[in-house]
């Protein structure tokens, strides 16, 4: 298999999409972050005491996604039209799930990643002085499509 991040050298290299056509793209992806039951419950009645737990990660998941190709050094600077951030809380943790679309010429995978992946910091960062047990994982792609622009 031939890696289309690497030149006939062997060195990193972004890839040249200049010749693809611009096509409508979307990505989920998700990831959990693992809490104690008394921390789910101070984020569900905000007594943390940094503020709104979900609102603060939401936000950071979309600031993190629009800055994607300046976090992962190959990634293209893709225009997103849209980023949508959902918790799903459980017993044990928080389920994320972010999905990504776009019109433009590569795919917006890692922004979706990204999302999932900033947000979960955020929720670590932001509850670290009450949960010391607290472990993110689980981040992975879901689904990915692409489909073609007609006029």
């Amino acid at each position: 298999m031939k890696l289309t991040h690497v030149n006939e050298a062997g060195e990193a290299r972004m890839v040249d999409v200049s010749a693809k056509p611009f096509s409508r793209r979307k990505a989920r992806a998700s990831g959990t972050i693992r809490l104690r039951p008394e921390t789910l419950e101070l984020i569900k009645s905000h007594q943390v005491q940094k503020g709104d737990v979900l609102a603060t990660a939401r936000t950071a998941a979309i600031a993190g996604a629009k800055r994607t190709s300046e976090l992962v050094p190959l990634c293209h600077n893709i225009p997103i039209d849209a980023i949508d951030v959902r918790f799903d809380l459980r017993t044990d943790g928080i389920d994320i799930t972010a999905e990504a679309r776009c019109e433009a010429k590569t795919g917006i995978e890692m922004e979706a990643l990204t999302a999932v992946a900033v947000a979960a910091l955020t929720i670590y960062d932001m509850c670290k002085a009450v949960d010391k047990t607290m472990v993110i994982g689980d981040i992975r792609l879901l689904e990915k499509t692409k489909d073609a622009i007609h006029d």
